[in-house]
């Protein structure tokens, strides 16, 4: 199986300063298959919105969803507890996807360094990149997916699978 932080995908070219915004289909799959545990920064208390949407349908998949937004602390958010920081969460999680600004993400850069264990993956939701974040977490070993939704991704793969 290739290196995931060595791959680009078929929209960026594996030249020059281009970063890859993820891994092959085959390395994404392998990645949500072996995913428990899903913490979601930014999540959201309105269902009306992606951040509260996409981690809804991630609870209904079997994930365990924990919800991470200083705005919404001490609320029950998919079955869990608001947390304000990644830093509060009371276990290992295996990917932490991102609904904040591109611009907001470099402050959560420490905070992800300092999960123990890291993470395999930081996802990074449609519209949201932001390179040089991506290159110091890929630089510590953590796959990222940038500018692509979670939701989106895993039901076109498990399609693709039942197919």
């Amino acid at each position: 199986m290739p290196d995931p932080s060595d791959v680009a995908s078929p929209s960026v070219p594996a030249t020059g300063d281009a970063v890859p915004d993820a891994p092959p289909d085959a390395v994404i799959r392998d990645l949500l298959e072996g995913a428990r545990t899903i913490a979601v920064l930014g999540a959201s208390t309105d269902p009306r919105k992606p951040a509260h949407e996409v981690p809804a349908y991630l609870k209904r998949r079997g994930f365990d969803v924990l919800p991470v937004n200083p705005a919404a602390v001490g609320e029950e958010l998919f079955g869990e507890r608001v947390t304000a920081t990644l830093a509060e969460l009371d276990r290992p999680v295996d990917i932490v996807d991102v609904f904040r600004r591109a611009e907001a993400i470099p402050a959560h850069v420490d905070d992800i360094l300092a999960m123990d264990p890291l993470p395999k993956v930081i996802w990074l939701q449609l519209g949201i990149r932001n390179d040089e974040v991506a290159s110091r977490l890929r630089r510590a070993g953590i796959v990222v997916i940038q500018d692509r939704c979670i939701k989106i991704e895993h039901a076109r793969l498990r399609r693709r699978q039942e197919a």
